[in-house]
């Protein structure tokens, strides 16, 4: 099934983990793909070939998706080389974790930058875009610890918590042009990053989870797909945990 046939997506951030699996999956669908990252090293060429293998036109972008002129250019060149944009994921994203007692200026700064900064960035680049073709799904990619908090994460905590009030407030604007806005908050997520934690860390995470395993990329992925098609034509301002039931 291509639910996405004929689209175009951005996707920041789109180099590894859950951005690439949902580059990949949205280009399974039949959507072409823009995706951007830091730099364009051999694994983003990587994935530009495998997305082209399927059939659909896929370019990556080397961004600093905190960087608001670089992003206007950014997408501005997009909009020239694909003539359209339809889905906007912003999945780009750091972590620089500590406990507040210990957490310094420049790592609050870089990860409200990178994660909250970023969304105000490409979502006010796209709008005109989506505005003008009078449809466009915008995604934001939050995460459990935006809702609930978590010790040693309080930057990371509050930029994935702006995350859902700017998205709440953006459904709520564009939303009589046709263009939705919605959240996916994944919860404990195995990803390159997380595997590389200690056994007894994984197993304490994973008890909390009652459907007592860890999350996919595939499965925030999936979500994502939902709210890029028009399967969820009726849904914006939304936030989807992706949990497990970890956050009810």
């Amino acid at each position: 099934m291509e639910l996405l046939k004929g689209k175009t997506a951005i996707v920041t951030g789109a180099n590894r983990g859950i951005g690439r699996a949902i580059a990949m999956e949205l280009g399974r669908n039949g959507a072409n793909i823009a995706f951007t990252d830091l730099v364009i090293d051999d694994s983003s060429k990587e994935l530009e070939n495998e997305l082209n293998k399927m059939g659909v036109k896929a370019k990556g972008y080397a961004s600093d998706a905190s960087d608001f002129d670089m992003t206007s250019k950014t997408v501005e060149q997009i909009v020239k080389d694909f003539d359209r944009v339809d889905v906007l994921v912003n999945n780009a994203g750091i972590t620089k974790d500590t406990l507040l007692m210990r957490m310094n200026e420049e790592q609050w700064d870089a990860v409200i930058n990178v994660n909250l900064k970023s969304v105000f960035n490409y979502t006010k680049a796209v709008q005109m875009t989506m505005v003008k073709q009078r449809s466009g799904s915008i995604i934001n990619m939050s995460s459990i610890v935006g809702i609930r908090g978590n010790a040693g994460q309080s930057n990371y905590s509050a930029s994935k918590a702006g995350i859902i009030g700017f998205t709440k407030s953006v459904a709520k604007e564009l939303g009589s042009r046709g263009v939705r806005c919605n959240a996916v908050a994944p919860g404990f997520i195995m990803t390159e990053m997380t595997s590389e934690l200690p056994e007894d860390v994984k197993k304490e995470w994973v008890n909390q989870i009652p459907l007592k395993r860890a999350g996919t990329t595939e499965d925030v992925a999936n979500t994502v797909l939902f709210l890029a098609s028009g399967l969820s034509g009726y849904v914006s301002g939304q936030v989807i945990s992706v949990c497990g039931a970890m956050q009810t």
